[in-house]
This record gives C-alpha cells, structure tokens and sequence, in this order.
C-alpha cells in the first residue's frame, strides 16, 4: 500500500541490519537471528513473509518483545513501512509507522482519541495485536479496521474491530503470524479535544473531573509528563527505559474467586471492576509483596525500575536470563503473598519465565 502523498513525522532513523536481536529492542536484549530482513514497503513486506518460511519472527518497534540469548532460529522481518493518510476524522497509517511520532502528528492536526497513549514505544502494527492501552484508554476506543495479509489464504483483506476480538491486552492476532498487519485504520475526533478522561491520576494531574474532554495537545502533554516520571518514555540514557515497559499485565480475578482474593490481599489494594471479574493493580501488589523500586536481580545487572514497579529493566549488561529470572522471583514472591499469579504482558521468543 503507497503512502506517496504522506511525509513521514520527524527525521527517518536509519535501520540497522546487523542480526543481533538486542539492537532491535528497547530493552537491548536478544541473542543473533538466523537471518534478518527489513520491510520498507507493503510490496517487500510481502515478498518477505511469502518467502520467509518457518519460523518467523515479526520485528516491529520491539517494545514488547522479550528475546532469548540464543536468538531466533529464523527469518526474523522488520516491519518498517511510514506514513499515513488523513481524509476528514478517518485516518489509514502503515504498520511499521513509530506509533509515537504518529500520534504526536494526528493531535498536532487537531484530531483527539489517540492522545492518552502517548509516549508508548513500539509501532503502529503491534497496537491492534496487543490492544495497547494507557491511563483509560485503549486501541480498541478508535480502531475502525485493520488491511492485513491472510497467510492461509494468500489473500490481503480488511477485518473490522468487531471480528479482532478485542479484550483486556490481547486480540485474535495475538499469539499468530496467520495475520500480518499491513496498515491500520482509525476514526478520531475533529473537534481538537480528546476522549473523555477516565483515569484518576490523570484527571487530577489536568485538574478535570472524570468524564471532562480537555484540547488533546493538553492531554498528550500531561500523559507524556506522567510517563516520563515512571520511565516509560523511552531515553537511551535513561536505564529505566531500557524496559518492555510494564512486564506484567493487571491480574482479572473472575467473580466466583474474587471475594476469597480480595479477603486475603485486604480492603486497602486498588480494585476495578471487569468483564466477568475484577482487575488487580499489579504494580500494586509486586511492592507489596515487598519488591521496592530498585528491587535488583542477579548481580544487580537487572532491576525494577527505580520509578516504577512495575518496569523489569536492563541496566547496561544483562542477559534476558538474568531478566526472567527477576520476573520469576517477582511473579513467585506475589504469588506466595497474595495467592494471585502476574502473566507476563511482552511476548516471550524462545524463552519462558
């Protein structure tokens, strides 16, 4: 799909393709690929998985990607097709667009709805697979469809937000290279304002009650400022930031073990009601399982971020083992505590914790 009569937002990076993995992800971690090829169009992106074979590895932004030491013994793609086209509220923006720069662009226009996700690392193509969300909103708010191409069929089609399956970090795509995300397509807002504010600590930091719209430059601003002070704007010189950003999803107990749970973690641990359960805050309970920010992992080479609990970071000379080996004694010490399991939110490439 051509983006001709778009300019890309902000200067172009050069792509590196060197087949060491770790140069290829925020948290600077992954071993050598067997071989690595960089997707610049929709056309080479599709000449790339129709000749890649198994296995295959899809490379976005790698922002929610955690990479054994021992690579990827495969064709891993990089997805690095630009750009997007705005035509009234409907915006069309290619899969490998940096999902940052993207948003920055649509509220610069005056368009609302995408603002509360600012800051997040990663591209456009991986947002609909994860159902990426932030500070009360989530893709699943705006995304009108998806252009993907069937690997089963051969065959490049549309599927609508109804048929992806959204739900809490997830969606049909999730876990599959049967749909390749070639470009996704948004509805937002004309009026300049953003979506109604539904997160707490962003209401306050706006001075807004719940359920206010606010310009949406004013809302991608406070959200940038909060995410800044968690680490999770990525900084290279920033530590905190070399993260997959929150490892761990906030657990959904179901209604029928909810009262047992909510018991035993006691009345003062955040709760929020979901779909068929309550959701957990597990930033919350990681700390209070008595894992501080800071906490270190083997040799001090990993840590949780200093600013967030919730962030495992590589602080310059880890090892993704020394990585899910923090991840398991966090997930083991909550465990042990509350009685409750942490899932792990990046997808893990031949590795496990």
């Amino acid at each position: 799909m051509p983006y001709h009569d778009t300019v890309p937002f902000g200067p172009v990076a050069p792509v590196k393709t060197q087949n060491v993995l770790a140069d290829h992800t925020t948290l600077r971690l992954g071993g050598p690929a067997a071989g690595l090829v960089v997707a610049e169009t929709t056309e080479e992106l599709l000449d790339a998985v129709r000749r890649a074979g198994e296995p295959m590895l899809l490379l976005g932004g790698g922002s929610n990607l955690v990479i054994g030491d021992a690579g990827f013994d495969g064709t891993v793609i990089k997805i690095a097709t630009r750009g997007w086209r705005i035509d009234g509220d409907s915006v069309e923006v290619a899969a490998g667009q940096n999902w940052d720069e993207f948003v920055a662009a649509v509220v610069e226009a005056g368009l609302g709805g995408l603002e509360c996700l600012s800051g997040i690392p990663g591209s456009v193509g991986a947002t609909p697979i994860q159902n990426v969300g932030a500070y009360g909103c989530e893709v699943a708010d705006m995304l009108t469809s998806v252009e993907l191409y069937d690997r089963r069929t051969g065959e490049v089609r549309t599927m609508s937000a109804a048929d992806l399956g959204f739900a809490y970090r997830t969606s049909v795509l999730k876990g599959t290279n049967a749909g390749i995300v070639l470009s996704v397509r948004f509805a937002l807002r004309t009026d300049g304002l953003s979506a109604p504010v539904r997160y707490a600590e962003l209401a306050r930091a706006l001075g807004v009650e719940l359920g206010d719209r606010v310009p949406a430059a004013d809302a991608r601003k406070t959200v940038l400022e909060l995410r800044r002070g968690k680490g999770m704007v990525l900084d290279a010189a920033d530590h905190d930031t070399w993260s997959a950003g929150s490892f761990f999803t906030n657990p959904i107990i179901p209604d029928a073990e909810a009262e047992g749970v909510l018991a035993r973690i006691g009345a003062e641990a955040p709760r929020y009601p979901a779909d068929g359960g309550v959701k957990l805050s597990a930033a919350w309970l990681i700390q209070h399982a008595g894992f501080d920010k800071g906490h270190q992992g083997p040799g001090g080479r990993v840590s949780l971020s200093t600013k967030h609990t919730l962030a495992l970071t590589n602080r310059g000379h880890a090892t993704t083992e020394d990585l899910l080996a923090l991840a398991r004694e966090v997930r083991d010490g909550v465990r042990e505590r509350f009685g409750v399991t942490l899932h792990p939110e990046p997808l893990l490439i031949n590795c496990a914790i």
